[in-house]
């Protein structure tokens, strides 16, 4: 029986769309592709979501190898906090699930430096009985030692709980250990998944 329900954050709860943002806030095709290749998508985000280097030595390692300059690098590193925003479509399942009987928890790949803005910022973090972020352990998804982690540290069970993840190979990996793992594909069809799963009436 699930008793315990863990959220991924990006694509889960928050939207995290870098190249959409960046788009619509009036960068070129040619501007996005060379922050999504050379920021985004390199080792160094990797290493900075697992706690391994700082933001500036993030900066300073892609600067080196990369046509940005240093200032370039971190300015896009300032534009995080605005492309995260809630998915409230999917924020909105929670209070409904804590009336359940549900205990919530997070799991997320997810930088240290701007965490705790998001922590405070937003509300849907009240209802989450705890959670894990990857800077702060220093192991990432799709690691099955994030989920031994999360359960040693909240004392739970791993039949007895539920991880939803945007990313196929994260929620195998939670498989890996006993806990049931879905594969969030589309947002929108986060409801629709948990109705399922669970056997409980989400819908309004």
């Amino acid at each position: 029986m699930i008793r315990n329900i863990i959220f991924d954050l990006g694509n889960v709860l928050i939207s995290w769309k870098p190249e959409e943002y960046l788009h619509l806030n009036g960068y070129g095709d040619a501007a996005r592709t060379v922050i999504m290749n050379e920021i985004i998508r390199s080792p160094e985000w990797l290493l900075l979501d697992n706690g391994d280097i700082t933001l500036i030595e993030a900066a300073k390692r892609i600067a080196a190898k990369s046509p940005l300059e240093i200032h370039e690098i971190l300015a896009v590193f300032d534009l995080r906090t605005s492309i995260l925003h809630p998915l409230d479509q999917n924020t909105k399942l929670l209070p409904g699930l804590k009336e359940q009987g549900f205990k919530l928890y997070y799991l997320s790949n997810f930088p240290d430096d701007i965490f705790d803005e998001i922590h405070n910022k937003y509300e849907l973090f009240r209802y989450f009985e705890g959670g894990i972020i990857s800077a702060r352990v220093k192991v990432s998804k799709p690691d099955p030692g994030i989920f031994m982690l999360l359960m040693k540290t909240y004392a739970l069970r791993p039949e007895e709980s539920l991880f939803i993840d945007d990313i196929a190979v994260n929620s195998h990996s939670a498989e890996s250990v006993g806990i049931t793992g879905v594969h969030l594909s589309d947002p929108d069809l986060l409801c629709q998944l948990l109705e399922e799963k669970l056997g409980v009436i989400l819908s309004p």
